[in-house]
């Protein structure tokens, strides 16, 4: 009976897919063409990224990514990926193992990619991190074939896995799971899985190009798995990871796996024969009874644990995902005198800039690599909650149109950021000097706004936490050596958990005049939207070249701002008017008439018909105007000087330039 007992519970666990506790390893690749010498600086900075990765897989969290080295030659990226429905455990067990695995299997190669079961663990030499590598590296599936109709099979599991990596990408944890029924008898399990890096776009791209493989190589297979190191997906006839606990008004019957052997069935007891005492078939039918109820009972008891500690598991990682506290950025620290030796103890030869909480100096590292250096105002009382809000914040952003944070330094009465240096200063600079602004033509603008709003949309949706920047101006956004956009200064963004509602109201105002949204100043409202508000004007002073400010004024008109002027002359259908006269030459007067379009429906006055940063994404990519809706009236208040007051009925305190660095100056 105990045997018998045993060997049900078995079958009920390997039935239910329970994860292993141990990690499987599936593949790996190391090509060996870029290679390092052992004992060298990247192999330092190897070890050192490897204990970072191991260290923040003990904090319930399924991805993270790292950075180590300061020399870009020896600077080495990485990430690991833990499946989305492991526990916390498997996941701590599996990064290690994973690390100690790919030591082995590649002791000097600089670009490697080693897949288990559990997790996935990827680093390189190359800056990889927010871009969607589609190439598979493991194809794995079943050796038989679905025999049910294959033809209708293979465009009912295609149909499947676009749904279920839909939801992947657009989900903030970037992975889905889902059950459909092919016949009564054959379930089809789908998993579809994404670094958390990639933008919503950029995964479902990586997770299409892996279904569109399965044809290929695997057609008409009852299970297929295909891993790339940006996404993976899998599908099979029988549950292989942790499912959905039942709703508890209607329990689910446990899912049966086609094509598959099948769950031991529950005894029944056989019709009991005439009583004649006590006979050894009364004892069987008795022993068959008990088995009968204690296997149910089992059955049940299983299930409902592992339903149970499934669900709290991932609403305890959901949970803690999102914020993490200081220590998540310790290994990025910076001692006073190395920051005093790179800018020559804070020169004025070095200086930069200066803002409204602090001055930014340009600095160089014992090894070359050039840095941008905020140093806080030591009277600012705000400017430290603004500082540390900027450190949780940038710490856990990656994204290409991000400026990226290298580290910082609190030492004494010194608070200090310590960012990439970007050699091309700030939009501003470029765009309102009439000189300058002839190194930006039509296609160099046109890369600029694309690039500012798919660094707007990352943070709106993509990135691990959410985040509404409420300060996005022309000066607040670094030109790299290439001309393309990076979003800088976060001091005044707010943070939200990836399943919080994002909106909020404050009695403090923070920004920039012209720039901030009606509701933001006037009551102290934002949302996604206001960052949209902002983004609609910046883009119509990257397209006119002008500056929309308190008392703009043109000899045509009274209007007090660039969007009253733009949105007057598009009433007259003069839009055309507009155009910087720099971009006559370069200029296509469709793309012109289109962005003008979509400045105008961000800068409109109620919040909740401005369009997403998703949306405008795709309009700004979009070729014909059609796909733009006509804008509604734009918002005409600009913003309240410091002695009013707002609905609230407590002062406004607002502060023009905040954490933020304005002067038209080099970075």
């Amino acid at each position: 009976m105990a045997r018998l007992v045993v060997l049900v519970l078995l079958s009920v666990i390997t039935f239910l897919g329970l994860p292993s506790t141990e990690a499987d390893y599936l593949s790996h690749t190391c090509p060996d063409t870029t290679v390092f010498t052992p004992n060298s600086d990247f192999q330092s900075n190897l070890n050192h990224l490897f204990s970072t990765l191991s260290s923040n897989a003990t904090r319930d969290t399924d991805f993270y990514n790292a950075t180590a080295g300061r020399n870009p030659k020896d600077t080495v990226y990485g990430l690991f990926l833990c499946r989305g429905d492991v526990t916390a455990a498997a996941c701590k067990a599996c990064v290690p193992t994973a690390i100690a695995e790919a030591v082995k299997l590649c002791p000097i190669e600089k670009q490697v990619v080693i897949w288990y079961d559990d997790c996935m663990l990827r680093y390189s030499n190359q800056y990889f991190f927010s871009t969607a590598d589609e190439s598979a590296g493991l194809y794995m599936w079943n050796t038989g074939n679905v025999t049910t109709e294959p033809n209708r099979f293979n465009k009912f599991m295609e149909a499947s896995m676009i749904e279920v990596a839909t939801e992947a990408a657009n989900g903030g944890d970037k992975f889905a799971t889902k059950e459909t029924n092919f016949t009564q008898l054959i379930t089809l399990y789908s998993l579809a899985q994404c670094t958390l890096d990639l933008s919503t776009i950029d995964c479902n791209t990586c997770l299409r190009a892996a279904i569109a493989l399965v044809p290929v190589c695997c057609s008409e297979k009852g299970g297929v798995r295909i891993l790339s190191p940006s996404c993976n997906i899998r599908f099979q006839l029988y549950p292989f990871y942790a499912l959905q606990e039942p709703t508890p008004e209607a329990p689910a019957p446990l899912p049966v796996p086609a094509l598959a052997p099948p769950p031991v069935p529950a005894l029944a007891p056989p019709p009991a024969p005439p009583i004649k005492g006590k006979s050894k078939r009364s004892s069987l039918v008795i022993a068959s009874i008990v088995a009968s109820v204690v296997l149910s009972v089992l059955v049940v008891v299983v299930a409902g644990c592992f339903f149970g500690k499934s669900r709290l598991v991932r609403a305890e990682r959901q949970k803690n995902k999102a914020l993490n506290d200081m220590s998540t950025v310790e290994s990025l620290q910076f001692d006073l005198g190395t920051i005093e030796a790179a800018t020559k103890k804070f020169s004025d030869d070095n200086k930069l800039g200066e803002g409204g909480f602090g001055q930014v100096f340009k600095g160089t590292l014992d090894d070359g690599q050039e840095i941008a250096v905020k140093r806080l105002s030591k009277s600012s009382g705000q400017g430290v909650r603004e500082f540390k809000n900027e450190i949780l914040l940038v710490a856990k952003l990656q994204h290409r149109n991000l400026v990226r944070l290298l580290g910082f330094c609190l030492e004494g009465e010194e608070t200090i950021l310590v960012y990439e240096y970007v050699p091309n200063k700030s939009l501003d600079y470029f765009l309102f000097e009439a000189t300058k602004r002839e190194q930006l033509d039509w296609s160099t603008r046109c890369t600029i706004m694309e690039g500012i709003a798919r660094g707007i949309l990352y943070l709106h949706e993509d990135s691990r936490l959410r985040v509404i920047h409420r300060d996005l101006k022309a000066s607040n956004v670094l030109l790299d050596a290439n001309m393309n956009p990076k979003i800088s200064d976060f001091g005044m963004a707010r943070m939200f958990g990836v399943d919080d509602q994002i909106q909020g109201n404050t009695r403090r105002i923070v920004g920039t005049y012209g720039y901030m949204a009606p509701e933001y100043a006037t009551k102290g409202l934002y949302s996604v939207k206001t960052d949209v508000f902002s983004f609609g004007i910046l883009l119509l002073e990257i397209l006119t070249g002008r500056k929309n400010f308190l008392g703009f004024h043109h000899p045509t008109t009274s209007a007090l701002t660039l969007l009253i002027y733009a949105w007057q002359l598009w009433n007259e259908g003069k839009g055309m008017e507009l155009m910087d006269p720099l971009l006559k030459d370069s200029c296509n007067p469709d793309e012109f008439s289109r962005y003008i379009q979509i400045g105008l429906l961000c800068g409109q006055e109620d919040a909740k018909i401005r369009p997403t940063m998703s949306s405008v994404v795709q309009m700004l990519k979009s070729q014909s105007i059609s796909s733009c809706s006509e804008p509604e009236r734009p918002a005409f208040f600009i913003g309240y000087t410091n002695d009013q007051s707002n609905t609230l009925g407590a002062p406004i305190n607002c502060s023009i330039n905040g954490l933020t660095i304005s002067d038209d100056v080099p970075r």
